[in-house]
């Protein structure tokens, strides 16, 4: 599992997110954090300039009873910790805990350390260096403490009762300590809730995610697996079955297409191999047999000559010329089929080689009551072509319409046409060397004969398959076929019982002329 690409996925964007939410928490605390404690030293410092003002009367008279009320009421209060009035000895002279009262407090303790400098005292602090937040070392509560100055003003020195000097800025400090438990929980409570977020947040973004990367993610990759694997296995007709709009969907076509191709080559390549094994054995049971066969040709055919005065043999004889003859022939085809040489391939028009087969066909069809009709196109351009195989290419698809309209008359179209891409100039795309539908010159040879049955049509071009019985070898459309592949074209067939047969012959342009169609 750990080696999938959704798993892989997950995992990234998990750790993405929780990296994201991790900050976005810790700032969101530490904010939150920072504008609860300032808002408690903003009330305890309020607190303290009231303490001070309520205080300033009773302290001009000296009023030390009504001083301690004053502060032992304010230190009754739930979040307050201590208030505590230090003179500039550092002498605690009042508070709210009775106990403290004529304690000296240690100037290097939390509760004293903003205050002095090397010992000296300072006159006057911004609000923030009055301020500091510290533990007991009995208790874990934190503990706010703000020190507030109280400065010596003129009744002070001028009054009887007074002892200060002029000179003197500070007579002491107010000292209120506010307890931070309350706020501590608030703070543990929004942690808890940001925790409880962020852990909500990861797990349903992780849910969410591996829903949609399983469905659009693992599960095509997974088919695209497995059909690499029914193909490393041979099978070529493994088709992927689901295939969306995405990339992966159009990932799951192509390879569908390609195991098309490959199994449409593997079977050429079968064919190939299968019709070069048979070409050698033809050639090689056409040899041994031709010379046995010239033999009893010529002695049949002499013996023929000499039993005039015996009908009875004189026609068996001409049943054994006549099949000798029609053995030699299918010995020539085999012989044809075996010996394909490689095309002389060079520049030649196609307009011209179908004029020169229609005269050497025309009278043997003008015998037989059947109607040859031309379709050229104006201006073909030129094909690259062996010109006496494409002859016996047209010749033989011509006498097999011809065979295929028997004796009653008919009509032979053959036409030619460029590809519509090419009429309009298109040009080859991204330099592929294999043939395009753009640089091809459509040849077809149609008949209004008995046509062919459906489930023969994949037979037709197989060696020594015919449908004419014993007046055909069966060898002719193969080895057209071998000419026509040999040529980088392509041949097929189209044709219906009792309306007639399209053989359609595809050939390549040669370069000049499809620039002059490109152009």
């Amino acid at each position: 599992m750990f080696k999938k690409i959704g798993f892989k996925l997950i995992f990234a964007v998990s750790v993405a997110t929780i990296l994201i939410i991790g900050i976005y928490a810790y700032i969101n605390i530490h904010s939150q954090t920072d504008v609860l404690l300032d808002e408690v030293e903003r009330h305890s410092n309020q607190l303290s300039e009231t303490v001070i003002s309520s205080t300033r009367y009773e302290m001009l008279l000296n009023n030390r009873s009504h001083i301690s009320e004053t502060i032992r009421t304010i230190g009754r209060q739930a979040f307050i910790q201590e208030v505590r009035i230090l003179n500039k000895e550092g002498i605690t002279i009042y508070s709210s805990d009775s106990t403290a009262i004529g304690h000296t407090v240690d100037k290097k303790a939390d509760a004293c350390y903003a205050c002095h400098t090397a010992n000296e005292p300072l006159e006057s602090l911004p609000i923030k260096e009055r301020t500091r937040i510290y533990t007991l070392p009995e208790d874990s509560t934190r503990l706010l403490g703000i020190i507030n100055p109280i400065y010596s003003e003129r009744s002070c020195w001028e009054a009887a009762c007074h002892v200060h000097d002029a000179e003197q800025k500070v007579l002491g400090v107010l000292d209120i300590i506010v307890s931070l438990e309350t706020i501590d929980q608030q703070i543990a409570r929004a942690k808890f809730k940001m925790f409880l977020f962020a852990l909500t947040c990861i797990l349903a973004l992780s849910g969410v995610l591996w829903y949609f990367v399983r469905r659009w993610v693992d599960k095509p990759v997974s088919d695209l697996v497995e059909a690499t694997q029914h193909v490393a296995a041979g099978d070529l007709s493994y088709t992927i079955q689901r295939s969306g709009s995405d990339e992966l969907g159009m990932l799951a076509r192509s390879f569908n297409n390609m195991t098309q191709k490959l199994s449409e080559a593997r079977m050429q390549l079968f064919q190939s191999d299968k019709m070069a094994s048979l070409g050698r054995l033809a050639a090689g049971v056409a040899h041994e047999i031709n010379n046995p066969l010239t033999g009893i040709l010529t002695y049949s055919s002499y013996l023929l000559k000499r039993s005039k005065q015996n009908p009875e043999m004189q026609r068996d004889l001409a049943v054994i010329v006549k099949e000798t003859k029609r053995s030699r022939d299918i010995v020539k085809g085999l012989l044809d089929f075996a010996r394909q040489s490689i095309p002389k391939k060079h520049a030649a028009d196609v307009s011209e080689i179908i004029h020169h087969v229609v005269d050497v066909v025309k009278n043997q069809l003008n015998i037989s009551r059947i109607k040859l009709v031309k379709d050229l196109g104006e201006h073909l351009p030129e094909v690259v072509v062996d010109e006496n195989q494409i002859q016996q290419v047209l010749t033989n698809l011509i006498v097999n319409a011809a065979d295929a309209i028997g004796k009653e008359s008919g009509t032979i179209t053959i036409s030619a046409s460029l590809s519509e891409s090419a009429a309009h100039g298109a040009s080859r795309a991204g330099g592929n060397n294999g043939p395009a539908e753009s640089d091809f010159v459509i040849i077809k040879v149609s008949d209004t004969g008995s046509g062919i049955a459906e489930a023969n049509l994949s037979k037709i071009f197989d060696p020594f398959y015919t449908t004419k019985g014993h007046g055909g070898t069966g060898l002719g459309l193969a080895v057209v076929r071998g000419i026509i592949e040999n040529h980088n074209g392509t041949i097929s067939v189209e044709s219906k019982v009792g309306k007639g047969t399209t053989f359609t012959v595809r050939l390549p342009l040669a370069p000049a002329a499809k620039k002059t169609a490109a152009s």
